[in-house]
């Protein structure tokens, strides 16, 4: 028997005056899942975020986490989560141990509670040594790794973060992501939106938003896969003419710089390569190579918006 989905949209939407934030979004995420959310900005995931959690109501549709109606049972439902937003309140004039002592006060925490929670956090974060340095004083990475500890403290089956290794060193967001497989490994859940597509490459499945709405939900491999059209690495003396012949051109559906190459989606059912090729030629910007190659996911990503962009005009 299929075990049931620990998160489930059905529908959601959510208006701000004129503006749609979140356009009849509809998902399932497993337990045990690392799902990520990825989009440009403005694009909605902030606000999925805060009406899975309970944090804003729906204008339409509903969302269930970890069983609970997130618009009707609220409190259940932050008392079975995490939610680290983009800004987390830590104080700055206090030090690490406070910091977690003051937000262990606040979701009750017993003595014998925090004698066998805080120590193991400490050794999984690496932060054991700083932990009489106050939080203002800490790097990026440390605040988002104390941060993350203090959203753990109350044990939640389900962590949502919301770009939480936004602006932090690159070291650090490894080791930040890290500490998400073990806590997955443990059994957690974990919802992410991040701006960053090579952690998007380290969820299980990532959701592509534009516009509010969700254009395509699936593996990291299969969005690199799934697509009618063919990746093209092309090189040429002058990318940017070769850029301007190509977009646009009938069987193009993308082309986008990608180093000193363009790396192009061509419909071949439309239009050969070579034909392409000979076309830049002709122009006098040969001699073109065409190369066919496994996408990115960013190659992919900027595909399917210039699509769903062009559907929506």
């Amino acid at each position: 028997m299929t075990e049931a989905p620990i998160i489930k949209a059905d529908g959601l939407t959510r208006h701000f005056g004129p503006l749609t934030a979140v356009d009849h979004l509809s998902l399932e995420v497993s337990p045990g899942e690392i799902f990520g959310l990825v989009g440009p900005d403005g694009a909605g995931k902030t606000t999925v975020l805060r009406l899975l959690t309970g944090l804003v109501e729906p204008d339409a549709g509903s969302a269930l986490v970890t069983g609970y109606d997130s618009a009707r049972h609220p409190e259940k439902v932050k008392d079975n989560i995490g939610y680290m937003a983009q800004r987390f309140g830590l104080y700055p004039d206090l030090s690490v141990d406070e910091n977690m002592d003051f937000y262990a006060d606040l979701f009750g925490m017993s003595p014998a509670e925090r004698r066998e929670l805080l120590p193991r956090l400490l050794e999984m974060t690496r932060m054991a040594p700083f932990r009489g340095r106050l939080a203002g004083r800490l790097s990026g990475g440390m605040k988002q790794k104390l941060a993350l500890m203090c959203t753990l403290l109350h044990k939640p089956r389900v962590l949502f973060l919301d770009e939480p290794t936004n602006g932090v060193d690159p070291v650090s967001r490894r080791d930040f992501w890290e500490i998400l497989y073990q806590l997955v490994r443990e059994g957690m859940t974990v919802l992410v939106t991040t701006a960053y597509l090579d952690e998007a490459e380290r969820c299980h499945r990532v959701g592509l938003m534009h516009r509010g709405r969700l254009i395509r939900c699936d593996t990291p491999a299969a969005f690199r896969a799934g697509n009618e059209e063919t990746c093209y690495k092309v090189r040429c003396p002058d990318q940017r003419a070769a850029k301007a012949h190509l977009d646009g051109r009938d069987g193009v559906a993308s082309v986008e710089p990608f180093g000193a190459d363009l790396h192009a989606f061509v419909r071949t059912a439309r239009v050969a390569p070579e034909q392409l090729a000979a076309e830049l030629s002709a122009r006098g910007l040969g001699p073109a190579e065409f190369r066919e190659v496994e996408p990115s996911l960013e190659d992919v990503f900027i595909l399917l918006i210039k699509k769903a962009s062009a559907g929506a005009a």
